[in-house]
This record gives C-alpha cells, structure tokens and sequence, in this order.
C-alpha cells in the first residue's frame, strides 16, 4: 500500500480538542510568543496564504522524494516547530520540550489531546525535520508572511499602524 509521506495538515479532531481557528490566544503579553502563534492562526486560516506557503514547503521537502515510506511530521508541524524554533530563539532541547509540553503550541500543532495528551514527539524526529527548512526557504516565507501583512495592516499620517477595512 503505497501512502504520501508529507501531507500539510490533516485534522483529527477529538472530544474536547480545540479546532487551530478557535484557540484562544492571550493578548496582554508582553512575551513574543503570543503574537507568533495569532500569525500562525492566521497563516492557517488565510487559504490564499497558507497555499503559497505550502507550496514552497512541498517544493523544498518532498521534491523528488518517493510518496511512500512511513508517515512523519505534516508540513504544518515542521513549519510551525521552524517558526518556534526562531521566534524564541532557542535550542532544538528547548524545542523538544515546549513542542511536547506548552498547551497552546501543541494546540497549534493540532495535536493536543485533552486527556490523553496527544501526540508526543522524539527529540531526534524534531531535529530531523526542522532542519528541512534552510535559511533561504525560511526567508521565502517571511517574504510571503510580509507581504500579505502589507496587505492587512495600512500606515496612519502619524507612523502608527491600523487594520484595513
């Protein structure tokens, strides 16, 4: 039986799991993390967005690979553990652990599991797969991520930023 190795996301909701679009993601924080997973959210929800996005991971990570062999992480999972990864500035350990123990990453995975806990991730896999995205596919998608914020957010007379209407 042959199986796509890479998938983007495949959504397993469970009882008492919390759909990406519906995690609720506190605002009076001076942390940076916070506003990194509202950007994932909103990546994640923006169709258009997230399309181009998926795209270039396919083109990087599953080019000229054979669509059969053992499932691992999706492509939502490595993009979303990358982006942890640089916005906290942290280590792979580091990132093993808030991978495998921050309530609202793993929610963002789609992986948590009120109850059971959910999917739990090996340290090597983590390495493995996050190491797939190099610096320059990192900035193509900080290059879409920008330019679709300049599509969002509109400068005011005074510098300030506003949301289009």
């Amino acid at each position: 039986m042959k199986i796509n190795m890479r998938k983007r996301f495949e959504a397993q909701m469970t009882i008492g799991g919390t759909p990406i679009e519906e995690i609720k993601i506190p605002t009076k924080s001076r942390d940076e993390f916070p506003p990194y997973l509202k950007a994932m959210q909103y990546i994640y929800c923006n169709e258009e967005l997230s399309e181009k996005i998926y795209s270039l991971l396919e083109d990087k990570i599953c080019k000229g690979k054979k669509k059969t062999g053992r499932p691992g992480m999706n492509l939502w999972e490595i993009f979303v553990l990358a982006g942890t990864r640089l916005c906290l500035n942290i280590n792979y350990d580091r990132l093993h652990w808030v991978a495998n123990y921050d309530e609202l990453l793993r929610k963002m995975l789609g992986v948590h599991h009120p109850i059971k806990g959910g999917k739990e991730y090996e340290y090597q896999n983590i390495v493995d797969n996050v190491k797939l995205l190099d610096d320059q596919t990192l900035r193509q998608i900080n290059e879409i991520i920008v330019e679709a914020g300049h599509g969002v957010l509109k400068k005011k007379r005074d510098g300030s930023l506003t949301y289009k209407n």
